[in-house]
């Protein structure tokens, strides 16, 4: 039996998410969590298998937060189950220590393979992000100026292009809003940039703008 915690903020998708799962006899929900404050919660009672994790969640989140589980709790296999479909999220997540990478759009077909998959110990990730993968080790220092950005500038850089405010990212990443400019300000310094509007053009470019959740 797969025993699993469900960590998504959103009632309906996690109502949708166990309707998905009710025809699987081996796999079993076991908790649920809608910021990252109760995942970590779930993590350190333990007593499940697998974390079936939402990128975008009020609190803790993102490549920050599998970092902490993975610290706290190394052997808990993490599936991502997202909106964002671009494969740079992926690869940040999975280096993060993320085992699967699944977009919601995919999960009414693919979610069960891909929970039987990650909990036997091997990754679920698209042809896509394994080629991404295989891109960042062959050419390290590729030219994208997104790439040079830390994790949490990602984070912000990604909050800032997709319409929030300083204040709303400092709130939702419990950051303050010093911290959350300054990250704004070595952003714009790595990347060349002056003003938001060019940050946001590069993410159109680039496809980075996904749907964060308000």
């Amino acid at each position: 039996m797969i025993r699993i915690v469900i960590a998504d903020d959103h009632t309906i998708m996690r109502e949708g998410l166990k309707r998905i799962l009710d025809g699987a006899p081996d796999i079993d929900i076991v908790g649920e969590a809608i910021d990252g404050f109760e995942v970590l919660s779930h993590v350190r009672q333990g007593g499940f298998d697998l974390l079936m994790l939402d990128l975008s969640m009020p609190g803790r989140s993102g490549v920050d937060l599998i970092r902490q589980i993975k610290a706290e709790a190394p052997k808990l296999a993490i599936l991502i189950l997202t909106m964002h479909e671009e494969e740079q999220y992926a690869v940040r997540a999975i280096r993060a220590g993320a085992q699967g990478y699944l977009t919601k759009e995919s999960a009414g077909t693919q979610l069960v393979g891909a929970i039987r998959k990650v909990a036997s110990g091997r990754p679920y990730i698209s042809t896509e992000v394994a080629e991404q993968l295989a891109l960042n080790i062959m050419m390290p220092n590729e030219s994208l100026l997104h790439k040079q950005l830390s994790d949490r500038e990602f984070e912000v850089f990604s909050l800032l292009v997709a319409g929030k405010s300083i204040t709303e990212i400092a709130n939702g990443l419990h950051l303050s809003v010093k911290t959350v400019s300054t990250h704004k300000t070595r952003i714009m310094q790595k990347m060349g940039m002056s003003s938001l509007s060019e940050m946001v053009q590069y993410a159109v470019a680039h496809r980075l703008l996904s749907p964060f959740k308000t």
